[in-house]
């Protein structure tokens, strides 16, 4: 932190434009001590600058943001990360908040919002985005029992990253319609993941799905 509080932020983003969008979102309430558009780059100045918060781009060349998060954790396990992304997979979430990200918001977010979001992350909160959070306490409760997915069930191995996203979503009850919605996907393509998925556990129809989907929590 500086003198006056502010936070001293690490920005890393592969688009100019976003960079500097956060920076005038940003200036004047957070210390931005630097900025990076490549891995390698991004790595040796936080290494080098020890920022309290770095802002993270999660799909970038080069290895993407994981690896500036795990390589930075190793030398510097005081810095930490908030996951600023147009991706809300819910693969994306998982392996970022697994790799020791403090937060994850999407790139809709308003300045207003990201500013708490990086002052919360700061103090050593954690901070997501409301419709990522199902996926984050996925995770956290997977972690709390040092299990990786296919230990809760196998046969969840055996479904695609969408199949799963449209599986929780069975569980709580949407419709077809609405899964497709949710998704920005077709009623048509609803039906498809589901017929798979419904092949794979080997049950016969919705209701059998949902119920396996409730009796292991996957909400």
């Amino acid at each position: 932190m500086t003198p006056t509080g502010q936070p001293r932020v690490f920005l890393v983003d592969d688009h100019e434009l976003i960079r500097t969008g956060i920076r005038s979102e940003l200036t004047g309430s957070v210390d931005i001590v630097g900025e990076a558009d490549e891995v390698d780059v991004a790595i040796e100045m936080i290494i080098e600058r020890t920022p309290d918060v770095v802002l993270l781009d999660v799909h970038m060349p080069g290895g993407g943001g994981l690896t500036v998060l795990r390589a930075v954790s190793e030398k510097c396990p005081d810095v930490r990360f908030l996951a600023l992304s147009v991706s809300d997979a819910s693969e994306d979430v998982i392996s970022v908040i697994r790799a020791g990200a403090r937060g994850y918001v999407t790139k809709n977010i308003s300045g207003p919002d990201l500013l708490d979001a990086i002052y919360r992350v700061a103090a050593g909160d954690a901070v997501f985005s409301p419709r990522l959070a199902g996926f984050v306490l996925d995770a956290f409760s997977l972690e709390g029992r040092n299990l990786e997915p296919g230990d809760v069930d196998p046969d969840l191995d055996l479904l695609t990253p969408r199949e799963r996203q449209v599986l929780r979503l069975i569980a709580r009850g949407y419709s077809y319609r609405d899964i497709g919605t949710e998704l920005a996907i077709s009623t048509k393509t609803v039906e498809s993941h589901v017929s798979s998925v419904l092949r794979k556990l080997q049950l016969s129809n919705r209701h059998q799905l949902s119920h396996w989907a409730s009796e292991r929590h996957l909400y």
